[in-house]
């Protein structure tokens, strides 16, 4: 058994002892597995690259934290309140375009963080007692909510799993707007659809209506949704007809939310901003033990044999090593399955089209995110849904929208050539 192997089986075995015996946060339990592999491997406490690995993220954690305050004065303001009661009022006699319209309010955070966390405790918990009332039931509920951040994570403009193993392999995040919107809108159409259709066929408006908030439309008119607005104009005049200079997305969600401040309901800066930064915590902790876990699989040499393992797999298990791998490795951190073992996967998979495969990985590693033990958009989606008490039940409810996942993303991968010349 060579150096690499021992160090990284050391790695696994403390960050699972952190996880499960000692219930340490996911984050923390990173930073002690990364110590104990850098003692493992001989290489003492390098503490330069302890350091270098908490800021490798440094770009995607001032995104999430600048999209978390955008989604906290909008929240604050009164606009996702306002946008849920215009689509269930619009479409409530159209079950299945209500359900998918709820779907994309659920995903609207993920997709402008890049976070499963983020969709499922700000859309996922605004639309939690809608969904309740519109008589689904609560594991559903709470299943529906977990898909949807899953999904959030996928959609573009800020596909975090992507960039990472682009970053990876020098690959700038360019071109991905179409097939990661082919990749994530089918699935979570199916997801909501599959898990909520048929209990809310039977949906009495009369009974919901009193749970929507709809003086706040009629109170401050179309400027309530500006916020919203700019922020997409701003995304499309810097990353798709380019005809201004990208300030960057923390510059576009910082002006958005500076907006917000004057369109809808007076909100306190400090408290929106202490509370995002709060929420947006936990999951900026994982991506620094990330990096500081992917630094150290540097350093010892494990990453490079993880790489030479993953290429040197038969042509034909190696679709199915990396359906298996990716989401089970996803117990550390789906951001940390994308880096370790999408980058490999990815220079595996070279003979396709890169940009189509980065894609079709980064969806199957979402589902990292619903494994345990970090499962942080399962778990979450449990406790943001009244009447779900256990997280095994959303993770069985969610089996065939998860395999529904891999299977569609296996697909891109494997036939990534004919996808990119078919989608141009």
């Amino acid at each position: 058994m060579n150096l690499q192997l021992i160090t990284f089986l050391v790695m696994v075995a403390i960050f699972m002892l952190g996880c499960f015996l000692l219930k340490l946060p996911v984050s923390v339990s990173l930073v002690l597995s990364s110590i104990g592999g850098a003692l493992a491997a001989g290489e003492g406490f390098p503490v330069r690259h302890f350091v270098e690995g908490t800021f490798s993220y440094i770009d995607t954690i001032l995104i999430i934290c600048s999209a978390m305050v955008f989604m906290k004065v909008i929240e604050a303001s009164g606009a996702l309140d306002a946008l849920c009661s215009l689509i269930i009022r619009k479409f409530h006699k159209h079950p299945a375009l209500l359900l998918i319209f709820i779907m994309l309010v659920i995903m609207f955070p993920g997709m402008i963080t890049g976070s499963s966390t983020a969709a499922v405790l700000s859309g996922g918990s605004i639309m939690a007692p809608v969904l309740l009332t519109m008589g689904i039931d609560p594991v559903s509920v709470a299943a529906i909510i977990a898909m949807g951040g899953l999904m959030g994570m996928v959609a573009p403009p800020v596909n975090l799993p992507a960039m990472i193993i682009g970053g990876g392999i020098d690959t700038p995040f360019v071109g991905f707007g179409v097939p990661l919107v082919l990749l994530a809108f089918p699935v979570a159409i199916f997801s909501v659809l599959f898990l909520g259709l048929k209990s809310v066929r039977q949906m009495d408006y009369e009974t919901v209506a009193p749970t929507l908030n709809q003086e706040l439309s009629s109170q401050y008119g179309f400027r309530i949704y500006l916020p919203i607005l700019l922020l997409v104009v701003l995304m499309c005049l810097t990353k798709i007809v380019k005809v201004i200079p990208d300030v960057g997305m923390p510059v576009m969600f910082l002006v958005s939310a500076a907006l917000g401040l004057f369109t809808g309901k007076k909100i306190k800066v400090l408290d929106a901003v202490q509370e995002a930064v709060h929420t947006s915590l936990p999951v900026m902790g994982i991506l620094m033990g990330v990096g500081m876990f992917i630094q150290i699989m540097t350093l010892t040499g494990v990453r490079g044999f993880i790489v030479s393992v993953c290429l040197g797999l038969p042509e034909q298990l190696l679709y199915l090593a990396a359906a298996i791998s990716i989401p089970l490795f996803g117990a550390v951190s789906s951001f940390g399955a994308a880096s370790v073992l999408g980058v490999p996967f990815t220079l595996a998979f070279l003979n396709g089209n890169t940009i189509v495969t980065i894609a079709g990985l980064s969806l199957i590693a979402s589902l990292g995110d619903m494994m345990p033990p970090t499962a942080l958009a399962g778990i979450f989606a449990a406790k943001v849904t009244p009447g779900v008490d256990s997280y095994t039940s959303v993770l069985k409810r969610c089996a065939v929208p998860m395999a529904v996942v891999m299977v569609w993303g296996l697909i891109f991968v494997i036939f990534s050539s004919r996808i990119a010349g078919l989608i141009g």
